[in-house]
């Protein structure tokens, strides 16, 4: 089974520890919009595009995690690196040595001994622009999530601020996949910010592949705010152009105190508003313990998921 996953950093990373369980034919396909931290600093320093949530999902899919992914997720605490992790700046050398961004993943990749492969949507640079519903429109990722947490508006479009062509190699992975993943992950700038890019949809049309997207747990603050399970659909489905196959819905964790927390700056569950036999609702999330308690998908559980639900459409059972 041939599957490709579309996304951003935390969100993916989470569903491809799980899924390199279960298969090595894997494919990531990474937005490469982000402009804050240590990715846009080598950004606009370097000129290169940001290496942050490729770097995540390398890691993700790292033979060994346990030496090696801690050296490219370390991140230096002082002096004139404070900030930047390791592998952020590993594929911002490796890409002046190349020449090229996608190359430079893929040296990356074979230091890492992925299982499976992690592609820019592009090898272009690029920048994105939001237009709000009271008409603001504001360039920039994290200008963008700043304004919606400031705003409380909805964005009613997302687009680049110069057009860009997908990796041909990303183009080839979608046409050719059994299935297509769209998530989990922050909706406009981990998942549509992919969709937007020139010849993506046209890949989408062109394949066969299951279309499944997978919710958020809980709404995002400065992109979510109120966003029901509907709304992502119907955000998700605008900008592929076609309809998902199905859609997989976890509810939230019952820790009461946690919830709290997380609706204290404006983040709620995303509540199941729609009944339809594409939905596959299960508890999959867990409580992940770090500073502060963090809600996340469990990555077995919704790997585990995702591939039931591929093994059964391929075979017309579900």
């Amino acid at each position: 089974m041939k599957i490709t996953a579309v996304g951003g950093g935390t969100g993916l990373s989470t569903l491809l520890r799980g899924l390199k369980q279960y298969s090595s034919d894997l494919t990531a396909v990474v937005t490469i919009t982000d402009e804050g931290g240590s990715s846009g600093i080598l950004r606009e320093e370097l000129n290169v595009p940001p290496p942050g949530d490729v770097r995540n999902n390398l890691v993700a899919l790292a033979n060994d995690e346990d030496i090696l992914g801690k050296l490219f997720n370390y991140r230096f605490k002082n002096g004139s690196l404070n900030g930047h992790a390791v592998g952020n700046i590993i594929l911002a050398a490796l890409t002046k040595l190349t020449g090229s961004f996608p190359e430079a993943v893929a040296k990356a990749a074979d230091i890492l001994a992925i299982k499976g492969r992690v592609l820019p949507v592009s090898d272009k640079m690029a920048r994105l622009i939001a237009v709000f519903e009271d008409g603001q429109v504001v360039a920039g990722e994290t200008k963008i999530v700043d304004y919606g947490k400031k705003s409380m508006r909805r964005i009613v479009e997302l687009k680049l601020e110069t057009p860009i062509q997908i990796n041909p190699s990303c183009y080839d992975a979608i046409v050719r996949s059994d299935v297509l993943v769209f998530g989990p992950g922050s909706l406009y700038t981990s998942i549509i910010a992919n969709l937007i890019v020139n010849g993506f949809k046209e890949a989408v049309m062109k394949s066969k592949a299951i279309k499944i997207y997978i919710a958020n747990i809980m709404t995002q603050p400065g992109e979510t705010y109120n966003y029901k399970l509907s709304d992502h659909i119907l955000e998700v489905e605008k900008y592929l152009g076609k309809e998902l196959d199905y859609i997989i819905y976890s509810f939230p964790p019952s820790q009461a105190e946690i919830l709290e927390k997380y609706k204290s700056k404006n983040s709620v569950p995303v509540e199941l508003d729609v009944s339809d036999n594409r939905i596959i609702a299960g508890h999959f999330s867990k409580i992940i313990l770090e500073s502060e308690p963090r809600i996340r998908h469990d990555s077995f559980l919704i790997a585990k998921t995702l591939l039931e639900i591929s093994e059964k459409a391929l075979t017309n059972e579900v």
